[in-house]
């Protein structure tokens, strides 16, 4: 039965887990700022004063729904435990955020205070410790913004949980590491975010990064149905990249499997796809973008 508040928890480094670190198209050097700050938590944090340097332990990344960010907190986590030599391994945990949420009274601060405070310490007893905070604006929210009228005193006891667990972890788990997502920044307590010792914006992907998208989802297709390569040397091809700029990488991926929609044979044998069904797929996904946008901007 799994825990409250946990919705996975596995060895390191997980070879599933190290193909999403390869698979998020992102600079060289972005990958390896994230790994380097990862790596200083397991080597330096330990080493140092925390009067002087007060590292948290936290790694924040933020950015628009379907850029990758879990995927590459994932994929951060298994890197890391790949790259550091540990005798006792490496353990990863994911938090469940809305599972410790509650409109009961003093529910939610003893849940977040059961796991920060008991389980997570429990497991970094033993071993490194690398801890997903996904939608981490559920559990650290924005206490400014909430209204005592509209928001049970809970939500703020939470987030207070929050932070004084975080600081006691600091000071007595320097092997722990959190690393934190959020598709709305504004929505995360200030406090919260002092304590990131970085945070990275993961933005939408660049015509290279684009290309780079398509490309290896055309390749992954053309595994099963080889014609589909044929796509990726086609003189429209370049023109198909330029229409995805805009489009998250999540999207991007979808495309493809979308483009097969269009007409049953291909739905049938996706070796008949076309460059002008992807090119239709991707117009198609553009205009749907530009109307909820739109929408949004109205409301």
């Amino acid at each position: 039965m799994q825990d409250t508040g946990i919705l996975d928890s596995r060895k390191l480094p997980d070879d599933g887990f190290l193909e999403l670190w390869d698979a998020i198209i992102l600079p060289s050097e972005t990958k390896d700022r994230l790994l380097s700050q990862a790596v200083l938590n397991f080597t330096l944090r330990s080493k140092v004063n925390r009067a002087e340097l007060p590292l948290h332990g936290v790694i924040l990344l933020v950015g628009e729904p379907g850029t990758g960010k879990t995927s590459l907190a994932r994929g951060l986590a298994a890197r890391t435990a790949q790259v550091i030599s540990s005798e006792a391994g490496f353990w990863y945990i994911e938090v469940d955020p809305h599972s410790l949420t509650s409109s009961a009274l003093g529910k939610s601060q003893r849940a977040v205070t059961e796991l920060l405070g008991n389980k997570i310490p429990e497991r970094a007893a033993k071993q490194p410790v690398i801890v997903l905070l996904d939608e981490v604006e559920a559990l650290a929210t924005d206490r400014s913004k909430l209204s005592l009228e509209a928001n049970p005193i809970d939500v703020h006891r939470a987030t207070d949980a929050v932070l004084a667990q975080l600081d006691q972890l600091a000071a007595n788990y320097p092997n722990l590491l959190f690393i934190a997502t959020s598709n709305f920044p504004k929505a995360i307590d200030s406090a919260f975010v002092s304590r990131a010792d970085l945070i990275l914006t993961v933005g939408l992907p660049n015509q290279e990064a684009c290309r780079a998208i398509l490309t290896s989802t055309i390749e992954a297709v053309g595994e099963s149905y080889p014609k589909v390569k044929a796509i990726l040397t086609n003189p429209g091809f370049n023109q198909v990249v330029s229409m995805c700029v805009g489009l998250d990488g999540r999207r991007i991926r979808k495309l493809v499997i979308a483009a097969c929609t269009y007409r049953k044979e291909v739905a049938f044998d996706p070796n008949e796809l076309s460059i002008a069904d992807l090119s239709l797929a991707i117009e198609h996904e553009q205009q749907q973008l530009q109307t909820i946008q739109g929408e949004s901007k109205s409301e």
